[in-house]
C-alpha cells in the first residue's frame, strides 16, 4: 500500500525581532503570520496551523480570527489550529467558530484539539487546574458528539447539558475535520483512537523513533474500537537554510532565549549548545539544516512512525520574519520534493511499488 504524504507548517505567532533588533508589536507579528501563510499557499504546501497561547511571547490568542484573515488571501491551503486548548474553552463555541471558518474558506478548515502545554488559559477563563484532565475528557466527549451534525443530547458534570440540540452553522462537507494533538501519553493516544479521530504527535524533544510504539498503539486501538484507519501527523520545530551551519547559527540565539525562559518557569536547567546540536542531529527532534539534511530527517521520521503528514513548526522564539520566509521557501521548493523522492525510493509514496517499512536514514551534512 502506498500513501500520499502531506506537508504543512505550524506557528504560534512567536513575537519576533525586527531589523533593528527590537521586538515587534503583537499587531505586526499577526500581519507577518498572514504573509507567511500566503507564501505557503502560493508555494503549494498542504496545511497551515496556528497555535493558541495567552502569553506575551506569542501574538495568537484567537486562532480562528487569524485563520479567517488567511482564508481571505489564500486559495487552496488547508487551515487549522495547532492546537486549540479545548479544556479552557467551550466545545460548542469552538465547533461553531471552526464551522464558520470552514464555510468562509470553502471547506479548508481543520481543528486540532489538545490540552495545551501552557496553563495560562485556565485562570484567565476561570477554570481550575485541579480539573485539568477531567475538563479535557468531558469536553472532547461533547465535541465528538457534535461532529455528525445531528441533534445532540448530552450530559456532563462540568458543563450544562444539551437536549436534542442542533448546532450551527452546518459544515458543507458533512463533518468538520478534527484531530487530537498529543504529547506522548499512551492514554491520550488511546483516547483519540476511541473517538476515531486522526492523531497529531507533537514531538519537540528526543528521537522520533521513541514515538513509534505510540503510533502502533494508536493503530491497534483504532482497530479494537472498530474504527477505520486514520492519518497520523507529526509536529516538530525547525528551520531550513542554505547550509547546515547557516541554519544552526541563525536559530541558536533565538532558540536559547525561548528555551531558557520556559525552562526557568518549569525548573529545567539552562539549555546548552551541545543539547541544541544534539536535537538538530539525525536522532533529535529539531529539523534545522540545509534542505537535504532536513529532507532526510523528515523522511526518516515519516517512515519510522508510519505517519501521513509532517508539519514544521517554523517559528522559533524571536527568529526574524525574513528568516522564516526564507525557511518556508526552501521547505516548500527544496525539502518537500526531496522528501517525496526519498519516500518513493522506500515504497511509501505514490509512484513506488514496494511499501515495506524502511529503516530511518542518517541525515547528510551540509
Amino acid at each position: 500500500m502506498t500513501r500520499h504524504h502531506q506537508f504543512g507548517l505550524d506557528t504560534f505567532g512567536d513575537v519576533t525581532v525586527g531589523p533593528d533588533g527590537e521586538l515587534l508589536t503583537h499587531a505586526q507579528v499577526l500581519r507577518n503570520v498572514v504573509d507567511e501563510a500566503v507564501l505557503a499557499d502560493r508555494l503549494g504546501l498542504d496545511f497551515f496551523g496556528v497555535g493558541e497561547h495567552h502569553r506575551h511571547e506569542f501574538a495568537i490568542s484567537a486562532p480562528e480570527v487569524v485563520l479567517a484573515a488567511i482564508a481571505s488571501r489564500t486559495e487552496r491551503i488547508r487551515l487549522g489550529s495547532a492546537v486549540t486548548v479545548l479544556s479552557s474553552d467551550d466545545p460548542v463555541r469552538v465547533y461553531q467558530r471552526f464551522a464558520t471558518l470552514d464555510g468562509l474558506s470553502g471547506g479548508r478548515a481543520e481543528v486540532i484539539l489538545g490540552r495545551g502545554s501552557f496553563i495560562e488559559s485556565f485562570p484567565l477563563f476561570g477554570y481550575e487546574l485541579s480539573q485539568y484532565q477531567d475538563l479535557f475528557e468531558e469536553k472532547l466527549n461533547l465535541f465528538a458528539a457534535l461532529l455528525p451534525q445531528e441533534p445532540v443530547t448530552w450530559e456532563g458534570k462540568l458543563r450544562s447539558s444539551l437536549t436534542d440540540q442542533l448546532v450551527y452553522p452546518r459544515v458543507e462537507g458533512g463533518s468538520l475535520t478534527t484531530w487530537v494533538g498529543v504529547g506522548g501519553s499512551p492514554e491520550s493516544v488511546v483516547r483519540a483512537a476511541n473517538y476515531g479521530l486522526p492523531l497529531v504527535l507533537a514531538i519537540i524533544g528526543g528521537s522520533p523513533a521513541r514515538f513509534a510504539p505510540l503510533a502502533e498503539l494508536y493503530r491497534k486501538a483504532l482497530a479494537q474500537f472498530g474504527h477505520e484507519p486514520q492519518p497520523i501527523a507529526v509536529h516538530s520545530p525547525g528551520i531550513v537554510a542554505d547550509t547546515d551551519e547557516e541554519a544552526l547559527e541563525t536559530l541558536w540565539p533565538h532558540y536559547e532565549v525561548i528555551m531558557n525562559r520556559i525552562g526557568r518557569e518549569r525548573g529545567w536547567g539552562a539549555v546548552t549548545r551541545d543539547h541544541f546540536e544534539s536535537e538538530a542531529s539525525p536522532h533529535g527532534a529539531l529539523y534545522a539544516g540545509s534542505p537535504e539534511t532536513v529532507a532526510q530527517k523528515i523522511a526518516a521520521a515519516l517512515r519510522v512512525l508510519g505517519a501521513d503528514r509532517f508539519d514544521l513548526k517554523y517559528s522559533n522564539g524571536t527568529l526574524p520574519h525574513e528568516a522564516m520566509m526564507r525557511s518556508i521557501e526552501l521547505y516548500a521548493t527544496k525539502v518537500v520534493p526531496r522528501v517525496r523522492e526519498l519516500l518513493a525510493e522506500s515504497g511509501s509514496e505514490p509512484g513506488s511499488t514496494d511499501a515495506a517499512a524502511a529503516e530511518p536514514r542518517e541525515a547528510s551534512a551540509g
